[in-house]
Formats: C-alpha cells, structure tokens, sequence
C-alpha cells in the first residue's frame, strides 16, 4: 500500500427527511446564495424543502448552472456574492451544479483573474462555505474537493481541487431520485461505476481494504443500478446506489492506491468538443482503454473478472477478453450507448479529440503515464 493522507470533513446527512437538517447546518449569520441548474427542484418538491429550511436565514437564489457548468454562467454568480454580500452558497443539484458552485466559491475570492484557477492552476487560499442539497447520486463530488468546469467560448473543460471548496455538509436522500428521468440514473450509476474503475483497475499495491470496498462498490452498481430503471424501485435500490456514488469518490478507496483517470480526461474533451453527457463519455472510453492497457493491467484485470464478475481465470485471455465484454454490456443493461457513432460523431473526432489533448498538455495519462498521444489517438479511434 501507498503512503497516503486521508481526510474528509463533509458530513453527510443520510436518509428520507434529512434537508430539514440545513436549518442547524448553516451558521445562524449566514447570507445564503442557492444554486441550482434548471428549474426542476421546483417540480419534485425539493425546492419547497428546502426554502422550509432556510425561513430563518437572509437568503436569495441563483438559477441557470448548466449541465456542464460554464465559467460564464458561474461568473454571473460570482458577480451577485460581490455586490450583495453573500457569505455561504447552497448548491441544490447534482454534480454540475455542486462542480459550478466550488468554483463559484473560489473565485468569489481570488484576487486575481479566475479562469486562471482552471487554466494555470492558480492556487486558491480562501473560498466560501458551501453547502449540498444532493438531487442526482453520480459524480461525488457532495463529498471531495474536485471541480469540473468548461468555458463555452474556447471548447476547454478543466478541472482543479482545493480543500477550501470541500463541502461542510451533504444532505443525501434517496427520495430525490423518485423524478428523476431515465437519462439522469444511467448517467448516475455509469459514472459512479467509472470513478471506482479509475481508482481501481491499476496495478497491485496490496491494499486490501481498498480493493475490498472498491470490489463491493462495483457489485453493488451493478446489481443495483439496472433496478433503477424498473417501473417497480423501491427506496432500498435508490439508497444503495446512491451511496455507492458518494462512497465512489469521496476519497476513501482511492487512498494509498494509484489512480488511472485516463478515461475521464479523454471524456472531457469529447463533451467539451460534441457536448455528450460525461458518463456517456466514459462509457464509450473505458472499454476501448481496459483493451488497449490489457496488459499493463493484467493483474487487477483479472482480479476483477474473478472477484467482481466471477470469471473463471485459469484461461487469462479469455478471462480479460470476457471482462471487458461483460463491462461494456452492463452499460448496455442501464440503457448506456458505448460507441461515438451511436451518438452521431464520425471519424473526424479522432484527430479533434486528440489535438485536444495535445493542447491541454494530456499527452501522458494513466497511473503509469503510459496513455501516449498516440496511444489516445488509438483509443479514441476504436471508440468510433
């Protein structure tokens, strides 16, 4: 195992009935600014919840954040905090609106010019308290330190980490997902399972523990996430994969192990460039990336197909080759597309995507660094 720092100081609020608790969360001198995306937390109640839980504070909201949030959508917020003095931010939505308001945290109170955040890595000394209203399980990021933002203007989608954005508290119930539309849980369950796959399938460092909980991360997405898609859910399946998503990037299993995240940086080019939903991304990468690092991730390539999927591996080929094919087919099974085609986009976006990534500097990716240019360029062709 690794050497490693493990800290999370979100608290998590679990369970039917819990955004109540936003009331004792939020400092009683708090100015509030609540952000959300679209417009449906006023359709599935949530809105109604939480405002009930905010009558006793000076609050005001913020509508609009995008399903990649935007550094210029962002921005208009960042300019409201300024002129009228908000002091903490509730993000009420998934992981764009969450992603959105940690950079809208930061950049509130960055001296210098903002983009630079996600463009220079500049450092960020101070943001504001940010709050989650949980309504989508997907990326994590109600509970870690990460943010993911795209500029419209310049087709750049970067991201960045500070401890200063990590949220103070998350409330998650599994009741939200009771609306949600079929497109949202297959992108919740996909992305989930993904994170884990990144933090997982690497190279062998004998970390038990972490294998173990990301192994029943991923048996738990894959029993449960096709249920979710059942006329007959019931609250135990929501609960449970909505668990799983927080548990999947909250830095626990990526503690003292290496991490790929190869899949997630070619993603990011493909919806910064032709705008599909980031799962869709990962989903149409990651099985074309297991193929093409097959071998250097033989050993836990295989110690997923015995453990998580129960292969038979005293034939190692056929062991691997079945895993990626039963890997790809669960997606299918969360009626998830997995090919670029499927989605309109044609050979052009081999060389697209790959100046892309000449461009951000992505010319060496993966736990080991050994994701080429080229190498990328390959993957994303057989993707197609």
């Amino acid at each position: 195992m690794l050497n490693f720092n493990f800290y999370n100081p979100t608290e998590i609020f679990f369970g039917e009935g819990q955004i109540s608790q936003v009331a004792n969360a939020i400092p009683n001198n708090a100015k509030v600014l609540v952000v959300y995306g679209g417009g449906s937390i006023h359709k599935n109640g949530i809105y109604d919840q939480v405002s009930d839980a905010l009558s006793g504070f000076s609050w005001e909201e913020f509508a609009g954040i995008e399903p990649n949030p935007t550094y210029q959508t962002c921005m208009q917020a960042v300019a409201k905090i300024k002129a009228e003095g908000f002091n903490f931010i509730l993000a009420v939505g998934g992981g764009s609106v969450i992603d959105g308001s940690k950079f809208i945290a930061a950049a509130a109170e960055f001296s210098g010019e903002p983009w630079d955040i996600l463009s220079k890595g500049g450092e960020v000394e101070s943001a504001l308290p940010i709050g989650v209203v949980l309504t989508l399980p997907a990326t994590g990021s109600e509970s870690n330190s990460f943010s993911v933002v795209s500029n419209s203007e310049t087709q750049d989608k970067l991201p960045f980490a500070s401890a200063y954005v990590q949220p103070k508290f998350a409330v998650l119930d599994p009741h939200v997902m009771k609306t949600l539309p079929q497109r949202q849980l297959t992108n919740g369950v996909v992305d989930a399972f993904v994170h884990t796959m990144e933090q997982y399938l690497t190279y062998p460092v004998d970390a038990k523990v972490q294998d173990r909980f990301a192994e029943g991360l991923l048996m738990t997405l894959m029993e449960e996430g096709p249920k979710l898609l059942s006329d007959e859910v019931d609250y135990k399946v929501r609960a449970n994969v909505m668990w799983s998503a927080t548990m999947a990037l909250n830095g626990l299993i990526g503690a003292g192990v290496p991490q790929d995240w190869s899949t997630h940086m070619i993603g990011h080019e493909i919806t910064a460039v032709y705008g599909l939903d980031h799962a869709q991304t990962l989903a149409v990468i990651l099985p074309r990336m297991m193929f093409a690092q097959q071998e250097s991730k033989r050993a836990k390539l295989l110690q997923y197909a015995e453990r998580v999927l129960g292969l038979d591996i005293s034939d190692e080929e056929q062991a691997i080759a079945s895993a990626i094919e039963l890997t790809e087919q669960f997606f299918h099974c969360v009626n998830m597309k997995t090919r670029l085609s499927d989605y309109g986009v044609g050979e052009e976006a081999v060389e697209v995507i790959t100046s892309q990534l000449e461009r951000h500097g992505m010319t060496a990716l993966g736990e080991q660094q050994a994701v080429t240019l080229d190498k990328s360029r390959q993957i994303i062709a057989a993707s197609l």
